[in-house]
């Protein structure tokens, strides 16, 4: 009633959100994110691989979400819990629909090699909404990451890696994830911590992308929404989209050397 939330937040306001890219130098690309506590690390790596045959002019992006047992008590160590296969699953849809990277750029020669790009995201301290967060890092790490340029040797028919120049990738969009947690089938809350995603009767994510367009919505199951509140959800989505792009923009050009 009061347009409050037991952290102080408005019902339409985000926790502050920051990001760091960079920051694992073993990777061939990193971001580490956080959304008031909950914190997402990725990294990127980079390997060479043979395209499949039936697209011999592309490469590949397979993303993982981790949520080991350290980041919150409601997770067990040993293989993905339910929670982290539909958070991969959301990172994969997210990658394919948004076109976020175009698979054809990854592709160094025709039917015989082509870039893979393993994205490994983990959650260090979970407190809900972990898809927002997710995708942000994804993202950061993305236009963090610094390919060696690769040719074929036409005689030997092997691969030669020019560690020494580097290329960024191709970022031909920018997806931006934005979740909401719904109450008693009318309210509508944006980035919902870890206990109001318990207490919310459903959950639902919007992911926009730099023209406004939905890259995809992601509800599953809970209450339902009427049209009214998924205009709403998608106004609010769009207005996030331009703030987050505006936060990577300008980490980006505080890293760049001078």
């Amino acid at each position: 009633k009061e347009n409050c939330r037991p952290d102080g937040r408005e019902l339409g306001e985000f926790r502050a959100t920051t990001v760091n890219i960079g920051s694992i130098t073993t990777a061939d690309g990193s971001a580490l994110v956080k959304l008031g506590n909950t914190t997402v690390i990725c990294g990127v790596k980079a390997e060479l691989a043979a395209p499949a045959a039936d697209s011999a002019n592309k490469g590949y992006i397979v993303p993982n979400v981790e949520l080991p047992s350290l980041c919150s008590t409601r997770f067990r160590s040993g293989p993905p819990g339910e929670e982290a296969q539909a958070a991969s699953q959301f990172i994969a849809d997210v990658i394919e629909n948004s076109q976020i990277i175009a698979k054809e750029d990854l592709c160094i020669a025709n039917g015989k090699l082509a870039w893979v790009l393993y994205c490994d995201i983990i959650c260090l301290d979970y407190d809900g909404n972990i898809l927002d967060a997710s995708s942000f890092a994804l993202l950061a790490a993305l236009k963090n990451v610094q390919l060696p340029s690769v040719t074929i040797n036409e005689e030997t028919g092997s691969s030669e890696v020019d560690l020494k120049q580097k290329n960024p990738l191709i970022i031909r969009q920018h997806p931006v994830a934005t979740s909401f947690a719904i109450f008693d089938d009318t309210l509508l809350i944006v980035d919902p911590t870890a206990e109001e995603e318990d207490l919310a009767t459903g959950t639902v994510t919007i992911v926009t992308d730099d023209e406004g367009r939905l890259c995809s919505v992601h509800k599953p199951g809970g209450s339902p929404l009427t049209g009214a509140q998924l205009q709403d959800c998608i106004t609010r989505a769009i207005t996030r989209h331009k703030e987050v792009k505006k936060l990577i923009d300008k980490v980006i050009k505080s890293i760049k050397p001078k």
